[in-house]
């Protein structure tokens, strides 16, 4: 975070200092990170305190304060110099706003913000490994793109920040654009409109009139990336008087995914054809469905100043994305595991499940192994796309489907006979242990409440 004094951050936010004893004559001055978890503090830090349900934060101060944290946001007096304010998630956010405007002001930050119901994380990497190839870059670590999040990331913004890169989810109308209230986007990219949090929108309408706030909130000088393929994504044209650049393996895309082809692990080679030229990529990351997140990641980069030679070059450095997210490792016995245990919905399952495939595809793949769990927020079509999941594994013919846990019977219903069914991840590390051997192909993937990733980690 850009340098300031906690007198300017309590009239950013509305608070006041409280200091006890009082502070000395040389004011105290936030130079190091903002965080909400102690453990995270770093010298020179301003640690922000929240009351939860089950942790107080304000009661976790000294343990900041010996990692180095100078000062306390909080809602009320703490052993630090603290600003006290009413609200500490608000304050947060004012503050994070103010950090932008101030850079934005000084230098030439870009900020660039992602959505979609699926590939937000992915792309979000892919996107923010080029730019940081370019200039310096902040982007948000993991999928940390909520209210919290958010701002979090933008508070990461130093001085020479070039471009700030934020992943932005959705649990209903108004939440992105709460967010871009703060922080309006120069760029917006929209990757798609899946099923993802269905349960809680209610339609696929509704989670595309939430998407669309992204665009929404660019300036008439902003520009939006929109997915060419997504029928409800193109049609947020519309939603802005700014350029529009389409993104897609499709003719009438302005950058397209051309010639794409897979190695023996699944990883995909292809040309970008953009306005500029055409360029070669060959991803390290594993999915065919990489290629169309590494086009979106693209046309955000052009429209942000970069070239297609930049872009390519920097794509084909990418080694690792997101944890959990496509995490492919070769175990010294033969054994490919593919982890992609963090979150799911059903477009995502199918991704998942193609990779599986492409990878078994390899002479050298005695069998293909595909560990599925629940896929949550779908409401009443649940168990239809869990069962939908199934039939697809089983027509992709993958070999053996461990359906995990009562609440992902559906997926069971549709593999039939190539399915078999633990009651829990106790049961699942079990059984791969004792049945998956040299030469098998496996997939973790549920959504991120299943907690796949400990069966994978039992395996590695």
């Amino acid at each position: 975070m850009i340098a300031l004094t906690l007198a300017r951050i309590a009239e950013v936010v509305g608070g006041e200092v409280v200091a006890d004893p009082p502070v000395a004559s040389e004011p105290v001055t936030v130079t190091g990170p903002v965080v909400i978890d102690s453990r995270e503090a770093r010298p020179g830090g301003l640690f922000v305190a929240f009351v939860g349900e089950r942790t107080d934060g304000h009661e976790h101060v000294p343990q900041a304060a010996e990692a180095g944290a100078v000062a306390v946001l909080g809602s009320r007096p703490t052993t630090l110099p603290t600003v006290v304010v009413a609200d500490p998630q608000q304050a947060l956010q004012r503050l994070a706003a103010h950090v932008v405007a101030e850079v934005r002001r000084a230098g030439r930050l870009t900020v660039l913000a992602i959505t979609g119901s699926q590939g937000k994380t992915s792309t979000k990497d892919l996107l923010g490994a080029v730019l940081e190839h370019a200039a310096p870059t902040v982007a948000t670590r993991g999928s940390f793109n909520n209210e919290l999040g958010m701002p979090l990331t933008a508070l990461r913004t130093e001085a020479d920040t070039r471009f700030l890169v934020l992943e932005l989810g959705a649990r209903g109308r108004g939440h992105i654009a709460e967010l871009t209230d703060l922080v309006r986007p120069d760029i917006s990219v929209v990757l798609n409109v899946g099923q993802a949090h269905l349960g809680e929108f209610g339609s696929q309408d509704a989670i595309a009139e939430a998407k669309g706030e992204l665009v929404q909130a660019l300036t008439a000088t902003g520009t939006a990336v929109l997915n060419h393929g997504d029928e409800r994504v193109a049609a947020m044209a519309r939603l802005t008087d700014g350029s529009v650049v389409t993104f897609g393996d499709g003719a009438g895309a302005d950058v397209r995914v051309e010639d794409l082809t897979l190695d023996r692990l699944g990883r995909p080679s292809f040309v970008l054809a953009t306005p500029q030229g055409s360029v070669p990529v060959a991803l390290q990351v594993v999915g065919s469905h990489q290629a169309l997140n590494a086009a979106a990641a693209c046309a955000a980069a052009l429209a942000a100043g970069l070239d297609p030679a930049q872009v390519a070059q920097a794509l084909d450095e990418v080694t690792t994305l997101s944890q959990w997210r496509m995490e492919l490792r070769e175990l010294d016995r033969g054994v490919i595991v593919l982890n992609d245990s963090y979150n799911a919905n059903p477009e995502s399952m199918r991704a998942a499940l193609d990779a599986l495939a492409s990878i078994g595809a390899d002479p050298g793949v005695r069998r293909t192994v595909a560990v599925l769990g629940e896929m949550r927020e779908l409401g009443d079509s649940g168990h239809e796309e869990h069962e939908g999941v199934g039939s697809y594994a089983a027509a992709l013919g993958v070999d053996l489907v461990v359906v995990v846990g009562d609440a992902a019977h559906g997926i069971r219903d549709g593999a039939g006979e190539r399915a078999v069914a633990v009651a829990d991840n106790v049961e699942a590390v079990a059984w791969v242990q004792e049945h998956i051997g040299d030469g098998d192909a496996v997939l973790f993937k549920a959504s991120r409440g299943a907690r796949l990733d400990e069966v994978a980690a039992a395996l590695q």
